[in-house]
């Protein structure tokens, strides 16, 4: 029997993961050749865990306690580390605590690991369930990573990883940062499931502009070398065009450099020694047997 860790981090956000957990259980009755766990990775809430009690399908439920709150990229990092480190599992299952991620997909991963269990699986957007604006930048930023990295990154966290992958990136920088890009820059060939972004639980989405840009630009970073590279290339092509272009060939090229610049900045969030030290911030396991 083929043991499955299911990683959800938490802030605050408590009703979501009740139910989620509730609707995990369900769909997972059905599979008996495997074992499932979950494992909460709570970000230093600062609305109290009211009492939860762990599903009958699911095995083992472990609420982690952060002492300071790192975000979201990062609890999915330290919750790799600590996977890696402590845990006995074969695949790990990450993906959101508030519905966007939806417990029925999890039988597509079962599905995919029963034809192809030695490869990881991403859950590859399809279709989303955010407004007209939303939507409109995220096809915006797929086309700029794609531009400047030379990468469909069409997946966001919601993955099921192998244990050998798992072990591949649980000690890269860039896992600090982007759990998505780091994915796809180190771990080839992937397995993908058709995925519907699901509509939150309770309470309105907490990606703010400011947020999906940086998200954006994390995931980008992680391939920085090639930005700066596949940039000298764009402004030596837009060189030739000098006379068509005039002043407006500076402009763009001045856009690049700040593009780069914005690029390094943003990739400086990735950090070794933090990740590697980031059990540093667990301040207790709480495990519910029932």
């Amino acid at each position: 029997m083929k043991k499955i860790i299911i990683l959800i981090p938490v802030y605050n956000d408590w009703d979501s993961l009740i139910k989620l957990l509730n609707q995990i259980n369900d769909n997972i009755k059905n599979f008996d050749h495997f074992y499932v766990d979950c494992i909460v990775v709570n970000d230093a809430s600062t609305i109290n865990e009211p009492h939860i009690t762990k599903p009958s399908n699911i095995q083992l439920l472990k609420i982690m306690n952060m002492k300071k709150n790192k975000g979201h990229a990062r609890c999915n990092a330290f919750g790799i580390r600590y996977i890696i480190l402590k845990e006995k599992f074969d695949y790990l299952i990450l993906m959101d605590g508030d519905g966007e991620d939806r417990p029925e997909e999890i039988k597509s991963f079962f599905e995919q690991l029963g034809l192809k269990p030695d490869k990881s699986i991403v859950a590859k957007r399809v279709k989303r369930s955010e407004g007209f604006i939303f939507q409109l930048l995220y096809q915006l930023h797929k086309i700029i990573a794609y531009i400047f990295t030379g990468e469909k990154i069409n997946f966001g966290n919601f993955s099921c990883l192998t244990k050998s992958d798992v072990q591949k990136i649980s000690s890269k920088p860039s896992l600090w940062s982007s759990y998505s890009g780091t994915v796809k820059k180190y771990l080839k060939p992937l397995n993908e499931i058709q995925s519907t972004r699901g509509l939150r639980y309770f309470g309105p989405s907490k990606m703010s502009l400011f947020k999906l840009i940086l998200h954006s630009f994390s995931i980008i970073s992680v391939f920085k070398y090639r930005v700066f590279f596949r940039s000298i290339i764009i402004s030596l092509f837009l060189s030739l065009f000098k006379i068509s272009l005039g002043v407006n060939l500076f402009f763009l090229q001045f856009l690049l450099v700040l593009f780069c610049l914005m690029i390094f900045v943003v990739s400086l969030r990735e950090n070794e020694e933090e990740l590697l030290n980031s059990q540093q911030n667990l301040e207790s396991v709480k495990d519910i047997a029932h």
